[in-house]
């Protein structure tokens, strides 16, 4: 595997003088082609920041990303960039237009596009995330559940065939039958599309399930990161080995 993308050194401050705030610092960090990297930290922990600084929505403080090699650090063209890039949000709800149907919604997406990819492409997405055209299209979002709400945001992000999707907390407003169906998702983009995915979340259990390798962050520190099996069976830094204290253990019966 070789190199799509990598942050060096990223910080984020908000605010000025005496109230300025840290909320990434000096993060560094790397993703390979073809796998799913997890960042994980509990709320405020600065990992949502750092997504969005990843996607190009947040100004970067200080630090260098690159990305396919070329330096995106201070994005001049990020229509070209977001062709490459994509993300999938926590509520999909807020994402989508109230008016529109899922047929305008994802037509729109395809406007970052130059190519006329059309129907076909549109079709293949949805088929990607288990879902067909006539069950969907024509229907407005209230009239969807909440998988199937985010699931044809992962489709919308398809469309364009990013090399790299962030997801950041893409599961947390889903019950638990339907984020195993959502990650399921996201492990397959790895496997059939050769897809490098980013996955934001606060579940440590997750992050387990779904990640090649572990990022984990506090209070805007990159405190530990290593392959899965490492982070989760070997934590070496006392805030990891709290996050998995909490999660809920089986005990067998005597």
């Amino acid at each position: 595997m070789s190199e799509i993308f990598a942050a060096k050194e990223l910080t984020k401050t908000f605010g000025h003088g005496k109230h300025v705030v840290e909320a990434v610092k000096q993060v560094s960090f790397s993703l390979q082609e073809r796998e799913v990297v997890t960042i994980v930290g509990e709320s405020g922990s600065g990992k949502s920041t750092l997504a969005r600084m990843v996607l190009g929505l947040l100004p970067i403080t200080s630090g260098q990303m690159t990305f396919q090699g070329q330096d995106v650090t201070h994005l001049k063209d990020r229509a070209a960039y977001w062709r490459d890039v994509q993300a999938v949000f926590q509520d999909p709800f807020s994402s989508f237009n109230q008016f529109f149907t899922v047929r305008r919604l994802l037509h729109r997406s395809l406007r970052l596009l130059h190519a006329d990819v059309g129907r076909e492409r549109l079709e293949e997405s949805l088929q990607y995330v288990g879902l067909t055209g006539p069950d969907v299209l024509d229907r407005y979002p209230h009239q969807l559940s909440g998988g199937q709400r985010q699931r044809i945001m992962i489709a919308r992000a398809l469309m364009l065939r990013p090399k790299l999707l962030v997801a950041d907390e893409a599961t947390s407003m889903l019950d638990a039958s339907l984020r195993v169906n959502i990650l399921n998702v996201l492990t397959d983009l790895r496997d059939e599309l050769g897809m490098t995915v980013l996955f934001i979340t606060h579940d440590i259990g997750q992050a387990c399930y779904v990640a090649d390798r572990v990022l984990v962050m506090e209070n805007g520190l990159m405190v530990e990161q290593g392959s899965t099996d490492d982070v989760i069976f070997n934590p070496q830094h006392e805030y990891t080995q709290r996050l998995l204290s909490d999660v809920p253990k089986l005990h067998q019966a005597s």
